[in-house]
């Protein structure tokens, strides 16, 4: 089973990028779809960007479509998640997940430790 750690969080001022990476242990980190989740303090858990397993799908929560870039290199079993245009309500944990499932809906059983972000005004 494949086993993620997420790194790139930081603290920023609003109006700045950063660049979360995801990276999958297990040379089958290609056969997952990969998402990013995000939970603030008191608020549940929300994704935030999800890809499929050969990068040619990609979907955004609407508070962050056009501001963000989910993309993955399955060579090198990472997957990215580029933010800019960071705003304070973008502060969170963040996290990846993977997505076993090879029908129906998603199956994300499979998690990171998380990376902080931090957007001050």
């Amino acid at each position: 089973q494949v086993q993620l750690v997420e790194s790139g969080g930081g603290s920023v001022q609003a109006g700045g990028s950063l660049r979360l990476s995801c990276a999958g242990s297990a040379r089958t980190f290609r056969n997952y779809n990969i998402g990013w989740f995000r939970q603030a303090p008191g608020k549940e858990r929300e994704l935030v960007a999800r890809i499929s397993r050969g990068g040619g799908t990609v979907e955004y929560e609407d508070s962050v479509k056009g501001r963000s870039n989910i993309s993955r290199d399955n060579g090198r079993n990472l997957v990215f998640l580029q933010m800019n245009s960071l705003k304070p309500e973008d502060t969170a944990v963040y996290y990846c997940a993977a997505d076993s499932s090879l029908v129906g809906g998603p199956r994300w059983d499979t998690w990171g430790q998380g990376t902080q972000v931090t957007v001050s005004s």
